[in-house]
């Protein structure tokens, strides 16, 4: 399987392109292959896969960030759609502690993006009607899961929102700040 690789600017986020074979009847595009995957240093051995559907453009979801035992290496593909998704790096004693990066998944370039355990998440819709594929390498717990306010000061990202309200559930919106994340759950 041919898959283009490119490196995120931080270390631990992978943005994959597969090849897609296609005509006037449609596309292939294989999405995973237990030999690439094993040859990349990635999971062969996917746990949890969740379809991830939202309405709206402009909907902000997160961040999220599951605790050990629990945290997830994830795969995200866009099936339909454009999304945003934003990576922020939590692992205690990484160099890039605190920073974050972001790629835009679509369903024309078919990209997959692959992130390690450790980072936290969040996700904007660029367009209305998007439809993502989540795949986990472990078990989601709910009493695990835990949150950063997605408009911190010091996180400072860039949502792409040209603008725009964003639409924010509740839960989301009552999240702490990155400081308050760190001072509780990174020791």
């Amino acid at each position: 399987m041919k898959m283009q690789v490119h490196k995120k600017k931080l270390d631990g986020l992978l943005e994959l392109v597969p090849e897609t074979f296609g005509d006037e009847r449609g596309f292939l595009t294989r999405l995973y292959h237990e030999q690439a995957f094993k040859e990349l240093g990635l999971p062969i051995a996917w746990v949890d896969e969740m379809h991830h559907h939202t309405r709206k453009k402009n909907t902000l979801r997160g961040i999220y960030f599951t605790l050990p035992p629990f945290s997830e290496m994830k795969f995200i593909r866009a099936i339909k759609g454009e999304m945003l998704w934003v990576s922020v790096d939590v692992r205690k004693n990484s160099k890039a502690f605190g920073n974050w990066d972001s790629t835009i998944l679509t369903e024309k370039n078919k990209n997959i993006l692959i992130t390690a355990q450790g980072f936290a998440h969040g996700c904007v819709s660029l367009t209305d009607e998007v439809d993502l594929v989540i795949k986990s390498d472990n078990y989601f717990s709910l009493e695990h899961g835990v949150g950063i306010i997605w408009n911190d000061e010091d996180l400072n990202i860039d949502w792409n929102l040209d603008g725009a309200t964003p639409l924010v559930s509740v839960r989301d919106m009552e999240y702490p700040s990155f400081r308050k994340f760190k001072e509780k759950y990174i020791k």
